[in-house]
């Protein structure tokens, strides 16, 4: 059986570390061509570095997904390494633990920018380009099971992750005529630095976390970029749909194993 992503050519925004750095270099075991994407030139050359050192095809590009002339960079980039854009990965995100009576404003349009504008960016280039080749494509967008339900002072975080749900429900459908599938991955705890740092100013034990989810652990970036494979993988017939991956936190209802 041949690898899954043979000759493709794949972009992981925020592929620095965590669950985008776990996608980038499972695309590229599974043969795709990798760009890795950091605000940190220093940072995405080292996961590109360690995708070639493992036979792997790759190349770093410094971007900041908030800014469109720098993803239009980053799309450009790509293609004239590569001669196509075949899968974007919108996966750069960020949060912040804060009431939301006394949320600085400055830091809501921070993560806004970042977890929304910075997924519609990308995937508006992206699907651009994927148009102008007239070969299909498919664009995954990282959000998270928080943007199907509310948590305690996430409140900006929330919002966004529940707008780029939406938004990839409306990509799919417009994007169908061209055979762009647009699906969204949405992570429960995954045991990150993100996750890690989160947790703590939340002031939330391991132990509270694994006592809400049926699995009794975290989730880890493989698990994810498992999920991802599938979801850019191209023979099915799914589109528009968001796939939770969290470990059975969401059907749970915020209940206890304990009782």
């Amino acid at each position: 059986m041949g690898k899954k992503l043979s000759d493709e050519t794949a972009i992981v925004t925020g592929s620095s570390d965590g669950i985008g750095e776990a996608i980038a270099k499972r695309f590229a075991a599974e043969g795709a061509n990798v760009v890795t994407n950091s605000r940190s030139r220093d940072r995405a050359e080292t996961v590109a570095e360690e995708i070639r050192d493992d036979g792997g095809t790759a190349i770093a590009v410094e971007a900041d997904v908030t800014e469109h002339d720098a993803v239009r960079n980053l799309v450009d980039a790509a293609v004239d390494e590569f001669g196509t854009l075949d899968v974007m990965v919108n996966n750069a995100g960020t949060t912040t633990v804060a009431p939301a009576e006394e949320f600085d404003p400055d830091e809501w349009r921070r993560i806004v920018d970042v977890d929304l504008n910075g997924v519609f960016f990308g995937a508006q280039l992206a699907g651009r380009r994927m148009i102008e080749q007239g070969t299909g494509g498919s664009i995954l967008n990282v959000s998270s099971m928080m943007g199907e339900q509310g948590l305690h002072e996430r409140s900006a975080y929330c919002a966004a992750k529940g707008g780029v749900n939406n938004l990839t429900r409306t990509l799919a459908v417009e994007w169908a005529e061209h055979d762009i599938h647009v699906n969204a991955l949405a992570p429960g705890f995954i045991r990150t630095d993100i996750t890690d740092q989160t947790q703590s100013a939340a002031d939330y034990t391991d132990e509270d976390i694994r006592e809400r989810t049926p699995f009794d652990r975290f989730g880890t970036p493989e698990e994810m970029a498992e999920c991802a494979t599938f979801l850019v993988g191209g023979d099915h017939f799914v589109t528009g749909e968001i796939l939770r991956a969290d470990g059975g936190w969401t059907p749970f209802a915020w209940g206890r194993r304990d009782g």
